[in-house]
């Protein structure tokens, strides 16, 4: 059976937050969340290489594809700013996964479960697309704001 994104993150952070809180017992919560956000970045950035190698292609377009697909189901309700040969701009402004971790009462635990991976992706996708996002909905602002610079 297959999931969609947002359930699988739903899914790792019911598994994963009670361990980072027993964690966070032993070694604080800052430490432990660290942790789970540097494996994250690791996992994200091997997967954007495995991403790029299976298409056979990383250009904006293959990453904006792949990126859209995050919001598959409504989990992200997006506004393109712009889509060209050389860039991706988008805002996020309304987030499911936000939502949903801030219903489970783990919203603290968002940005190192989810977030964090966006960069690292990009980057294990094509190491010459810059991404740039100054602000997230999970960590309270109005809208995400993503920029995929090809340079």
């Amino acid at each position: 059976m297959k999931v969609d994104l947002i359930e699988q993150r739903v899914i790792e952070a019911c598994a994963l937050v009670p361990v980072i809180k027993a964690f966070g017992e032993q070694i604080g919560i800052d430490a432990a969340k660290a942790v789970v956000q540097k494996t994250h970045e690791e996992l994200s950035r091997n997967y954007g290489k495995v991403c790029a190698k299976k298409r056979g292609s990383n250009s904006i377009a293959d990453l904006a594809e792949i990126v859209s697909g995050w919001a598959k189901g409504g989990a992200l309700k997006e506004e393109i700013i712009e889509l060209t040969q050389a860039s991706y701009v988008f805002n996020v402004i309304e987030c499911r996964y936000a939502e949903h971790y801030r219903k489970l009462g783990m919203e603290e635990f968002g940005y190192c479960l989810s977030c964090c991976r966006d960069e690292p992706f990009t980057l294990g996708f094509n190491e010459k697309i810059r991404f740039e996002r100054h602000q997230t909905i999970m960590q309270g602002a109005p809208h995400c704001d993503f920029r995929f610079i090809l340079f």
